[in-house]
């Protein structure tokens, strides 16, 4: 299917999770948070109370926009690594999975919304 005939039913959830675990496993990141603004979480959250959404879903937002994909994801950061580093190696994650299913980026919007000190960590 070209990334121009999609809609937004049709963006599957397994692109987000994909995306989600590339995102996770780039180095620097310590996790991620579901993004988006105070409102549009407690809408999400709203949803799933009512069946809406499944509270299990990634944390990744994909929409199709255009002849693209839109990905919003926000991270945190260990502080010990570079905060520009890191946003750097999760974009190219993204674009990798991406490239993989024929899809291109429309826009891909990533945060830092929080560092944490590996001692603050916990024991794994």
């Amino acid at each position: 299917m070209d990334a121009g005939e999609l809609k937004a039913a049709d963006v599957p959830v397994e692109l987000a999770a994909d995306l989600e675990t590339a995102v996770r496993a780039s180095p620097g990141v310590r996790s991620v948070y579901r993004s988006g603004s105070l409102i549009s979480n407690l809408l999400r959250a709203g949803a799933a109370a009512l069946g809406g959404r499944q509270e299990d879903e990634p944390l990744v937002s994909v929409a199709p926009v255009g002849d693209g994909i839109a990905v919003e994801v926000s991270i945190g950061v260990y502080s010990d690594a570079r905060s520009a580093d890191a946003l750097r190696a999760v974009h190219a994650a993204i674009d990798a999975v991406l490239e993989t299913r024929g899809l291109r980026p429309d826009s891909i919007t990533l945060t830092v919304v929080h560092v944490q000190s590996a001692e603050a960590a916990p024991a794994g």
